[in-house]
């Protein structure tokens, strides 16, 4: 009985969080299907591609970095297959192009994921658009001092360019959505085993010294966890689901999506960015150190700020 018990409880908590992500992915990637239908994406890639000499780059990249922003990572790898039958790039060049993409990706649907999880847009946009720069700018910067990474670069992975009728990109997010379920069920399903066998405290344990340098508490270790291995999406519906039952505080919830917005997929992301010819170096730890050091600043600012002033400004 106690059993039944569970795996009800089990598949209502992943229900409701699943429930709660669709909310926010189907109407937002309809829109995105639309702007990219009336070549939105190619109008932003314009304007950017004017930004792209601040960190380096050449112009036609604003284009990738457009479609990363709007889309995703895969559909601007495409991109970037393209432009690569035409023109090669260094090395040096797709990894702060990659290092941009994987800090600004998906944004209406994972910007939009950490408003709903309690975090401001206007932040989460300024923070993950201008990190990026600021990554590229820097990853420019070391690589042309110290001639790093000027060899040609080669893409291992060369995606098919396929444009799906409309009946083909639905049947494709349906079969995305109904991964989302499957995933948060093995997630929501691990936490609960993880809860009742006392591996959470002993991983909040091991992870305490270095979540507390990072001013987050332990009971968001494992949500991080997933988030920054798993992915944004993941993560930050379950810290939708945790701040709902306030089990995490508005400090916790705001650097927790903080972090995982600058580092999070490292496993799945990272690769995909590998496999188009960047280097591992500036990709990951690079991105990490990066992520420290962004975290560890706005730790010191909102420290200054008071409690009225910072959940004005915020957090939701």
């Amino acid at each position: 009985m106690t059993i039944i018990k569970e795996i009800k409880e089990t598949l209502t908590d992943a229900g409701s969080t699943t429930l709660t992500l669709l909310k926010i992915l189907i109407p937002v990637s309809i829109i995105v299907k639309i702007l990219s239908e009336l070549e939105a994406i190619e109008i932003i890639g314009n304007y950017l591609s004017h930004a792209m000499g601040v960190v380096g780059l050449p112009g036609e990249f604003g284009l990738v970095w457009a479609t990363a922003m709007l889309t995703n990572i895969y559909g601007a790898i495409v991109v970037l297959f393209t432009l690569s039958l035409q023109s090669t790039y260094t090395v040096a060049q797709v990894t702060v192009l990659g290092g941009m993409m994987l800090l600004a990706h998906a944004l209406p649907i994972e910007a939009r994921i950490a408003q709903k999880a309690g975090v401001k847009l206007w932040f989460t946009l300024s923070l993950r658009i201008f990190g990026a720069i600021a990554f590229g700018f820097v990853l420019n910067i070391i690589f042309s001092y110290f001639k790093l990474f000027q060899n040609e670069s080669y893409m291992i992975w060369q995606p098919n360019i396929i444009d799906p009728t409309i009946s083909q990109w639905v049947l494709d997010q349906i079969k995305y959505y109904l991964i989302i379920f499957l995933i948060i069920l093995s997630l929501v399903t691990l936490m609960r085993i993880l809860q009742k066998t006392g591996a959470i405290n002993r991983l909040n344990t091991f992870l305490n010294p270095g979540l507390a340098f990072l001013g987050i508490s332990k009971n968001a270790a494992p949500i991080n966890i997933i988030g920054m291995t798993l992915g944004l999406a993941y993560g930050g519906g379950l810290i939708i689901r945790e701040t709902k039952s306030r089990l995490l505080s508005k400090k916790d919830t705001f650097l927790s999506l903080s972090l995982m917005s600058l580092s999070h997929s490292l496993i799945e992301d990272t690769l995909l960015i590998l496999l188009i010819g960047a280097t591992l170096f500036g990709i990951l730890l690079g991105r990490l150190l990066f992520t420290i050091l962004i975290i560890t600043i706005l730790i010191r600012i909102i420290n200054r700020l008071s409690k009225k002033t910072f959940e004005k400004y915020f957090v939701n």
